[in-house]
């Protein structure tokens, strides 16, 4: 399931932009450092502080400093500079005030309507369509924003808010945040936008690049009906297309309830994933129904029956993902705050950093409750755990449902996008939303279908629509697709409230995308509870619980191995895609056999490599576990409580940091340890 990766670029080009370069662009970085001398710079800080007072003391100091740091030879003369500064601080508090608002309202108006522009190129890339042109990867692969960098330091607007609202680091947001208003929130906020200078030719390189490796991975789709045993038997629906690896993995999933022939067909599917991994995968069963393929012995046959000649994906998949390494790595010599991707990853964008997120996720895959969880789902399945057995998802209440009934259900249900659109409204007044508010939030949330697996896009202005899209066949929406779009409305229903019900423009949105991904998965764990098909009782906040731990021990792993493999591509950014592949194949292996091989079995095993996340969402994966420990913390905090009201209190904090969200929220911050203790509790109960 895709989401938020286009406001993240947005964010990191208008804002926190970062990425490398060559050596050329490190020296032209430090010549435009140097090009104020801090001779200058101190005198024109002690020149506005007698002007002005010792009150302004450390907005002087940082504001000209910024601006000294960003200020290049183009941009005027040494006097230039320090004429600038004298004149455009603001030390009276209405005249700060006032820049502040004129800089929030145009900002929203220039991000809004750049945002709904971006929106309309991509759709041909996004939405289901007439075949993809070259033109349209033209189109789709354009950044609408990329100069407007460049123009806001032409016309000196960046250097205004670089002067006058200071950029506080982390550590500085966690020493001071809990103290500071709204507005100064706001402010500190504002402080973000104008910290880094990329130029326009490379975010136009870097939007180019994603969007190829967003359209590569789109298309990337096995048509499940084409797939033979040994025997040259058919296994799944003659019509069943899957994208890889959503699809592939919640196929393996829902085969948990097929009691005949479910566990041959999540051999099956298993087999595919390691030909992807490994691209022994023929391309001519990738996003083709031309022939038949049987994954075990890769043997490819005609509608003959003849044996294909067939070639192998060989490096395609790594190809994709090192250019989205190069092509964000040219941020880097424009980042002085955050130098390489993982920083900007981590300290930047999550707001947290790298080495307590590992904490916290060792923590968990080493933890007891681990053998428990497994044994109890052995006794469960009643064999032995295998690799793929990562995925098991029978712990969700109702989850003994075949899917091909749940599926007759939602495809009467939801023909096509517009009666899913229609439906929203009933959806949030179940849980719990009043009508009126219910209609509001849906009225500006509209249902697209998807060529990919789905995403939700949210506006960059208020009363401009957010978008869900999902895969919705001919013959109406099959439950996969129901389940991801119920997740994705979730994503909907945080940007709209965030968007929209907020007191600053500035804080609009959540501390980072773990806090979406939390309220999507509070909507997707209650999709069979939306169709009727659930009644709560008194055990499901153990299913729930054991549901959740099971998701971040297998979440968890795969991020561990996102994050080993962009350790490894800055200690050796010249690779090769086959050194790019032997990487990643290594670094799954060394976190399976670390927290999987003793309980899952399978040494050496290479699936965690399987995520489509890490080619075409650099560093995105970590957001997940974050987001299912944070979801379940708010699930302890909302049980009982109304939903809807809970969720307008906890989320119109906005963009504030992420451990202060959580303590304000639900009164700790994240942890694994509510988690761990629920799961123990919960194997205690249901073994009785």
């Amino acid at each position: 399931m895709k989401k938020f990766l286009f406001f993240t670029l947005s964010a990191f080009f208008i804002g926190l932009s970062a990425c490398n370069s060559s050596g050329q662009n490190n020296t032209n970085e430090m010549e435009t450092i140097d090009f104020i001398p801090s001779a200058r710079v101190d005198e024109v800080i002690k020149q506005l502080k007698d002007s002005l007072g010792e009150s302004h003391a450390f907005r002087i100091e940082r504001g000209v400093q910024q601006v000294a740091g960003l200020w290049r030879d183009t941009d005027g003369s040494v006097d230039d500079f320090a004429t600038f500064c004298k004149y455009s601080f603001m030390g009276d508090t209405a005249e700060f005030s006032r820049l502040f608002n004129t800089l929030e309202r145009n900002f929203e108006v220039i991000q809004g309507y750049n945002h709904k522009i971006d929106v309309m190129l991509k759709a041909p890339l996004q939405l289901e369509g007439p075949e993809i042109t070259p033109v349209d990867m033209m189109f789709g692969g354009y950044d609408v924003f990329a100069h407007l960098t460049d123009d806001m330091y032409a016309n000196k607007i960046a250097f205004l808010a670089a002067l006058n609202f200071p950029y506080f680091s982390l550590e500085e947001k966690t020493e001071l945040g809990a103290g500071w208003s709204r507005k100064e929130w706001a402010y500190a906020r504002m402080g973000d936008k104008f910290i880094s200078r990329v130029p326009a030719a490379i975010q136009q390189d870097i939007s180019r690049t994603v969007t190829e490796a967003d359209a590569y991975i789109s298309d990337y789709n096995i048509y499940m009906g084409k797939l033979r045993n040994d025997n040259g038997e058919q296994l799944f629906p003659a019509a069943m297309k899957l994208i890889s690896h959503w699809g592939l993995r919640d196929e393996l999933k829902s085969n948990y309830a097929d009691r005949d022939r479910g566990l041959e067909k999540q051999r099956m599917i298993y087999q595919v994933m390691q030909r992807i991994i490994d691209q022994s995968i023929p391309l001519q069963v990738i996003n083709n129904d031309s022939y038949s393929w049987n994954p075990v012995t890769n043997v490819v046959l005609d509608e003959t029956g003849g044996t294909v000649n067939a070639k192998p994906e060989d490096t395609r998949r790594y190809e994709v993902f090192l250019k989205n390494f190069r092509a964000m790595r040219q941020l880097d010599a424009y980042s002085p705050h955050y130098p390489t991707q993982l920083v900007r990853a981590f300290d930047a964008t999550m707001e947290i950093p790298q080495k307590d997120v590992e904490e916290l996720f060792k923590g968990l895959l080493s933890s007891p409750q681990v053998k428990e969880v497994a044994a109890f789902i052995e006794s469960r399945l009643g064999r032995k755990l295998e690799p793929f057995d990562i995925w098991y998802n029978g712990f969700k209440s109702g989850g003994g449902i075949p899917e091909n009934e749940l599926t007759a259900i939602t495809s009467r249900k939801y023909p096509d996008a517009k009666a899913l659109e229609e439906d929203l409204p009933n959806i949030l007044i179940k849980l719990g939303w009043k009508s009126a508010k219910a209609r509001e939030i849906t009225a500006l949330v509209t249902v697209d279908p998807s060529r990919g697996a789905g995403h939700a896009w949210g506006a960059e202005m208020r009363n401009d629509v957010a978008r869900l899209r999902t895969r919705i066949g001919a013959d109406g929406m099959d439950y996969k697709g129901y389940n991801i779009a119920v997740h994705e409305f979730g994503h909907n229903v945080e940007q709209t409230i965030t968007m929209n019900d907020m007191d600053y423009y500035m804080l609009n949105g959540v501390p980072n995308t773990s806090f979406t991904e939390a309220v999507a998965f509070l909507f997707q764990k209650r999709d069979l509870e939306l169709l009727g098909l659930k009644k709560s009782n008194h055990e499901d906040e153990y299913w729930l619980a054991l549901d959740n731990f099971w998701s971040c021990y297998e979440i968890m792993g795969v991020s561990l191995v996102d994050i080993q493999v962009w350790e490894w591509l800055y200690a050796n950014p010249d690779a090769t895609p086959e050194q790019l592949k032997q990487a990643v194949i290594s670094a799954a292996k060394e976190v399976w056999n670390s927290y999987y091989a003793g309980i899952l079995g399978g040494n050496d095993e290479t699936l965690l490599g399987i995520y489509s996340h890490m080619i075409d969402y650099p560093l995105y994966l970590p957001n997940y576990p974050m987001g299912h420990l944070i979801d379940f913390q708010i699930e302890q905090q909302v049980r009982g409580k109304n939903l809807a009201d809970e969720m307008d209190r906890m989320y119109t904090q906005g963009r504030i940091i992420p451990q202060q969200w959580m303590k304000n929220a639900v009164g700790s911050p994240i942890s694994i340890e509510p988690l761990l203790t629920a799961t123990s509790e919960a194997l205690k109960a249901l073994k009785k």
